[in-house]
């Protein structure tokens, strides 16, 4: 493989079998491996787990179970799996309810090929990924949520809290404000991998599963406005 990387795992997920097709078609044409597509949400979360792609590219107006289910399904059976949402629909409740299900990105049908095939990519790396407009709309709720009373957590009493390194907190604040894996990496002098490494570190130590859980965790602790 002369140190080559293994090409992204890719699965479509999407009821119209020629707009199915051709987004295969354009991610096989680019070097990506797509080991499998779906018509409908059962087959979606059955396929998903007999494959294991890299990145689900899943719309969510589906069939026999809606796209933010399957969203929650294959994410709670793989929390290394990414989903990418291609969908038709930019409304904002569609997007958050996305987002809250697990989703890494959101891209909007209209997107270009080389727009889909840059947000694939990103997504592979953990980096989140909306058609302009819509990061900001998600950072706004994820705001909202943090300043939210909801259920009485206990904050002061949290003996058990997980001691992240100062490098940990460091990476965890970047992330809150909504920079990618990249930025973070030139902004601090270190390489993309080491940020990655930083961040999976610390999902562990929070029990957290994916980068949409660690946003809200470290916006709710003020790290966003540091």
């Amino acid at each position: 493989m002369s140190g080559q990387q293994d090409p992204i795992k890719v699965m479509v997920v999407d009821d119209h079998p020629m707009w199915r097709d051709a987004v295969a078609r354009d991610l096989a044409e680019a070097g990506l491996d797509v080991v499998a597509t779906a018509g409908d949400g059962e087959q979606a979360v059955r396929r998903a787990r007999a494959a294991a792609p890299d990145v689900l590219v899943l719309d969510l107006n589906l069939p026999a179970k809606p796209g933010v289910q399957v969203c929650k399904e294959v994410v709670a059976a793989d929390p290394a799996l990414r989903v990418l949402v291609l969908s038709a629909s930019g409304e904002h409740a569609d997007v958050l309810e996305a987002v809250k299900s697990g989703a890494t990105g959101y891209l909007l049908k209209s997107a270009s090929t080389e727009e889909l095939l840059d947000a694939v990519r990103r997504t592979a790396v953990g980096d989140p990924v909306f058609t302009p407009g819509l990061a900001g709309l998600v950072l706004g709720e994820y705001r909202r949520l943090a300043s939210d009373p909801g259920p009485a957590t206990g904050r002061g009493d949290e003996p058990d809290a997980p001691r992240l390194t100062d490098r940990e907190t460091e990476v965890l604040r970047l992330v809150a404000k909504g920079l990618s894996y990249k930025q973070i990496a030139e902004r601090l002098v270190i390489s993309h991998r080491t940020v990655q490494n930083h961040v999976q570190n610390t999902l562990g130590k929070l029990q957290l599963h994916n980068r949409v859980e660690l946003v809200r965790y470290a916006i709710e602790r003020g790290l966003d406005d540091e």
